[in-house]
């Protein structure tokens, strides 16, 4: 039998505490091993027994979870799901939490309805099976779980797959990307060496609502690009970065020569809100050879199929090798489809495109 991952929670409310322990442990593969009020606590039953994974609260009596994150990460670096709190402030300082080397941030479950309750188990427990698979600094991560999740959706619910592709003449290439655990970090180094009149790009970035709007942020204050998060009929030129909004789908659009975007609900795809599936599927049929698409780090097969048919439609397709990803999943599978038809180190990444491109 599968060992189960074992999970610390730590959280300054004991209703919070309960709860994350009674979705955590819905899941088959996790064990909550304990629960601690506060970091101080937590050190404590660390030094007694070492979790595969910590889920931690950001604002805590006695220490914040920022504080204690930097501790873990600078002496015995442990995969952590920082669960916060949407409101403006959490936001940036769960942003800040991903620069110390939390692997993932969600926002706090809901538990007002059958629906809310559903999904926050889906995207909590899957949060925490990716932190378990995360390669970390000082720290040797045994090799990842071959373990697939099944998808809950696919982006035929979203969009249906063309049966044709027509060949898109004199337009502007448009890059389509997509990214879970660790992706974050890739994508800001993706961007960062980027001139500001290059080709438009449309991420889709595996992050809770409120949280998408101050890594947008974060990113125009670090490149040349202009980056922003998308907003319904949001326009996709040169030197324009739109990142898909937490808990909306994004999809392309073209209208004569010019593309755009449409931000809308819908259900969760591959077990994400927004889905890379539904992104490159909406590239495949509406920019086609234009478009190129990249599949960054992350774990599950979101965006797998549809850098397949993004493939199919002649478009140029990128692939993240396994030794510079965080997590080998989203890439592997989508390399076991014959999906990319280049696979390359994320550093390398920035200069092929701009190589490419001429």
């Amino acid at each position: 039998m599968k060992k189960k991952i074992r999970v610390l929670v730590v959280d300054d409310s004991a209703v919070v505490r309960q709860s994350l322990t009674s979705i955590l442990e819905s899941d088959p593969q996790i064990e909550v091993m304990g629960t601690a009020a506060d970091p101080i606590i937590a050190v404590k039953k660390i030094m007694k027994e070492i979790p595969d994974v910590i889920t931690l609260d950001i604002e805590m009596p006695r220490m914040d979870g920022l504080t204690f994150l930097r501790k873990i990460m600078s002496q015995h670096p442990i995969p952590v799901v920082v669960i916060s709190s949407l409101t403006n402030e959490g936001t940036e300082v769960a942003m800040k939490a991903l620069e110390y080397g939390a692997s993932e941030i969600i926002g706090k479950p809901a538990m007002n309805a059958a629906q809310f309750i559903n999904e926050s188990k889906i995207l909590l427990c899957d949060a925490v099976k990716a932190a378990s698979q995360a390669k970390l600094k000082r720290r040797t991560i045994a090799a990842p779980s071959t373990h697939v999740v099944k998808p809950k959706y696919s982006a035929d619910v979203m969009l249906e797959k063309a049966t044709s592709f027509n060949k898109v003449i004199e337009t502007d290439k448009v890059i389509v990307l997509g990214a879970s655990t660790g992706g974050t970090e890739a994508i800001r180094q993706f961007l960062k060496n980027l001139p500001e009149d290059f080709p438009a790009i449309a991420i889709v970035q595996h992050m809770p609502e409120g949280f998408t709007k101050s890594f947008a942020n974060s990113l125009n204050n670090i490149c040349k690009l202009n980056v922003k998060e998308a907003e319904q009929g949001d326009k996709l030129y040169r030197g324009q970065v739109l990142i898909a909004p937490g808990n909306k789908h994004m999809l392309v659009k073209r209208i004569g020569k010019e593309y755009s975007v449409d931000v809308k609900e819908g259900p969760l795809v591959n077990r994400h809100r927004p889905a890379v599936d539904v992104l490159f599927r909406s590239a495949a049929r509406y920019v086609g050879n234009n478009a190129i698409g990249i599949l960054l780090t992350g774990m599950g097969n979101d965006g797998a199929k549809g850098l397949l048919e993004l493939k199919e439609a002649s478009a140029h397709t990128i692939a993240q090798d396994e030794e510079s990803s965080v997590v080998f999943g989203m890439p592997k599978e989508a390399i076991k489809l014959n999906a990319a038809e280049k696979i390359l180190a994320l550093e390398k990444i920035s200069s092929y495109l701009l190589s490419y491109l001429g």
